[in-house]
């Protein structure tokens, strides 16, 4: 007999059913008012008890409701019953956690965990380990959290039965990201990591949360290419994108670069096909291979605003016209400068270059610029001399013109996602280093760029030898604070030094994993991570803070430079332990630019300043915004920065449908849990201004509106967002868009 605890008191109504529920089934045996739930099912008879439960909620078919506090927690102490029985059927031991070691040893000789777990930790080190283990943590979880734990991330053998239980998935990934930790003081690390994730105070990203510890798979989130405008470039970068694709990763693409159709190829006129050619071949990619078995892969292509091949770029995703000319399953987004949108608001021309033509007859690449103050720099002085060169061809067209059909887009698919390439390069803490084009898929990640550029091949020995000159690949390395969590138990300062720490051990860890040996390298030379946050709306609600409030903007701008100094400080201190990334010299945090252009001047930030320019910072670029849907539903909170859809749902995946309620739901909080489409995007916009100065790298930042939408407030939403200094946007989601699929890789 098992006792299962539920984490809230339960309801009579909700106590009613579950004994009705006893009748129909029963040998189980629900006991008492205080929310002690006795199971003693087997599992086919528990499953069918959660699939009634959750049908007559989904269905409004029972006086309980997804209102009642209780109900996910009862459901997901029935879940947990199938998981302990699972587990201990196919490890041939007693119910519950026990002989942990036992479980390495057998998942290595399965092949299913690394053997490196047991070259690390002796027998004495996993037993020592074991006895932290705190069982009663598994009653955080709601059913919705723990079934999508259950169903995509515990490690279950090849044919798909169950082997691991939540705790020891949190301390396999503590002991995997704390191997590169000297023997010393390893364990202790491992502990402190253990805490953080068990507690849910962090999440990992979704291929460290899966593969972290496995024999197979890499840890980091998703890449960005930039691709070199000759055949062999193009192919090359298509093969990287499989093979990162094939290891689970989103990819962000850079397609400026390619020359437009109708430009010339070795002097013949009118021969190349353009950018769409390659956006068909890199869609074919997307749908061949998946992410890890799971899904399609997840790509997504930028373009900049002045290239000629715009108007069929933005119009790819469209569910009209020629299908010969669209490509459903990419994602789309626009590098937009300063003098776009400037003509864009007062209704002036704009002209379309084609990329190739511009480097032959100026000597130049029109995107390797960018202004380098709010209304001037060397961009616009770019611009002005192409459209001014009498040999150059151009297409002059409204500024507006191309908006319109990027607000087009956006209402029916969700996309082009915009980029706004002068603030994030006025921002680049390397720019002594390069230059950003564009983002990744989930828009958080903003790294310097440059293409693999293939020199030459030589024969040695009856062997071909390709030599690349690597360019700058970016790989984004992902974890979220839940900030509700974190807050309410006062615990920032001790939970982010560990996950600083964890996020940079990621790097040496995929050195051997990902197959794409620049991506490599340019992870260990500016060994960026991106710290997040999830639960923004949860946190407001158990605040009693409305959204569209002065004090929510206030409470943005505070809270986040706690984050950052937080982050900045432990980072700092890992570099006077690690040393610093290796091209530190000559960044804006070597200089001190970093601080003074953020008006940081308290004697807290002064003290971090002082240390960093004894030691150095172990990481080049610290904070990045993502996602998280996922992960914040196996935390139990709220996604992202984002406004909840509403205050209850059914999370649908293949395999199941759940209702969801939205967090710590009561009488006290509701009012605080206003839907996003009934949010005014200006106070969110604002709420990100005031965020985004703390974070060096960007936020996946949504707008929400009305499908009946004005042109006009749609564009002044976009004009808002770019003059606020926001760096992105992510999806426009309209109330005539059911779903939108991004990178499940960034969830953290």
């Amino acid at each position: 007999m098992t006792t299962l605890p539920v984490k809230k008191e339960i309801s009579n109504e909700l106590q009613g059913l579950l004994e009705k529920l006893t009748i129909r089934f029963p040998e189980l045996d629900v006991k008492g008012f205080s929310g002690k739930v006795i199971g003693q099912a087997n599992e086919t008879s528990i499953q069918g008890d959660l699939e009634l439960l959750n049908q007559l909620i989904l269905n409004g078919l029972s006086n309980v409701t997804q209102d009642e506090p209780g109900w996910t927690y009862v459901c997901a102490g029935f879940y947990s019953e199938i998981l302990y029985r699972e587990a201990a059927e196919n490890r041939k031991k007693a119910m519950g956690y026990g002989d942990f070691y036992g479980l390495i040893e057998q998942l290595v000789a399965m092949k299913i965990y690394d053997p490196t777990l047991l070259e690390a930790y002796s027998r004495e080190a996993i037993d020592e380990l074991e006895s932290i283990f705190v069982p009663s943590r598994d009653e955080q979880f709601t059913y919705a959290g723990l079934r999508m734990l259950a169903d995509r991330y515990l490690a279950r053998d090849h044919d798909g039965r169950l082997y691991e239980l939540p705790q020891e998935r949190w301390m396999i990934i503590a002991m995997t990201l704390m191997i590169p930790e000297p023997e010393p003081k390893r364990l202790k690390l491992v502990k402190e990591a253990y805490w953080a994730l068990s507690n849910l105070y962090m999440t990992v990203a979704t291929p460290t949360l899966a593969n972290a510890g496995k024999a197979h798979g890499q840890l980091s989130s998703c890449f960005i290419d930039t691709v070199d405008d000759s055949l062999r470039g193009i192919y090359d970068s298509n093969t990287d994108i499989a093979m990162l694709s094939k290891a689970g990763g989103g990819i962000g693409v850079y397609l400026g670069k390619i020359r437009s159709k109708g430009s010339d190829i070795r002097g013949f006129k009118n021969t190349s096909s353009g950018v769409l050619a390659w956006m068909k071949q890199l869609n074919t990619t997307a749908v061949n291979v998946d992410q890890l078995g799971q899904r399609n892969g997840a790509i997504a292509v930028y373009y900049p605003v002045f290239g000629k091949d715009i108007f069929p770029f933005l119009d790819a995703k469209l569910n009209n016209g020629d299908e010969r000319q669209r490509t459903h399953d990419l994602f789309t987004g626009v590098a937009i400068p300063d003098l776009f949108m400037e003509k864009v608001e007062n209704r002036e021309e704009w002209n379309l270059f084609d990329p190739h033509e511009v480097k032959n007859v100026m000597g130049f690449e029109l995107d390797d610029f960018y202004d380098e103050e709010k209304g001037k720099g060397s961009f616009r002085e770019k611009y002005e001399q192409c459209v001014s060169h009498p040999l150059l061809s151009r297409e002059c067209v409204p500024a507006i013109e191309i908006m319109k059909r990027i607000m087009v887009s956006q209402l029916e698919t969700g996309g082009p996602f915009m980029f706004y390439k002068d603030t994030v390069n006025r921002w680049n803490t390397n720019r002594h280093e390069g230059i950003i084009y564009c983002t990744n898929l989930c828009t958080e990640i903003t790294q310097n760029q440059s293409p693999t550029i293939v020199e030459e091949e030589t024969t040695v020995d009856g062997k071909i030898i390709v030599t690349k000159q690597p360019g700058d690949f970016v790989v984004c390395n992902l974890s979220s604070l839940s900030l509700a969590r974190v807050v309410e138990d006062d615990v920032l300062k001790r939970v982010i030094p560990v996950q600083v720490r964890m996020l940079d051990n990621v790097i040496d860890l995929n050195s051997t994993k990902i197959e794409v040996k620049q991506a490599v390298q340019t992870n260990e030379k500016y060994r960026a991570i991106g710290l997040g946050t999830f639960g923004w709306h949860h946190l407001l609600a158990k605040q009693g803070i409305r959204w569209e409030s002065e004090e929510a903007v206030v409470f943005a701008d505070r809270l986040y430079e706690d984050i950052h100094y937080l982050t900045v400080k432990a980072s700092v201190e890992l570099a006077a332990e690690k040393r610093a990334y290796p091209v530190f010299k000559g960044s804006d945090w070597e200089s001190g630019r970093y601080f003074e252009n953020r008006g940081y001047t308290s004697i807290r930030w002064k003290s971090v300043q002082e240390k960093l320019a004894d030691t150095g910072i172990r990481n080049g670029w610290l904070l990045a915004v993502a996602p998280n849907a996922s992960t914040s539903i196996i935390a139990g909170s709220t996604a992202s920065i984002d406004p909840i859809f509403r205050k209850q749902y059914a999370e649908e995946k293949k395999s199941f449908k759940i209702p969801v309620t939205a967090p710590d739901l009561s009488a006290e909080t509701t009012w605080y849990y206003k839907s996003a489409y009934d949010i005014d995007q200006k106070w969110s916009i604002r709420q990100n201004a005031a965020r985004q100065r703390h974070i060096d790298q960007s936020v996946s930042f949504n707008l929400y509106v009305r499908h009946d939408i004005k042109a006009k407030d749609l564009l002044d939403l976009h004009l808002s967002a770019w003059q606020s200094g926001l760096k992105t946007t992510y999806y426009v989601r309209s109330t005539s868009q059911e779903d939108f699929e991004g990178c499940d890789s960034c969830e953290s």
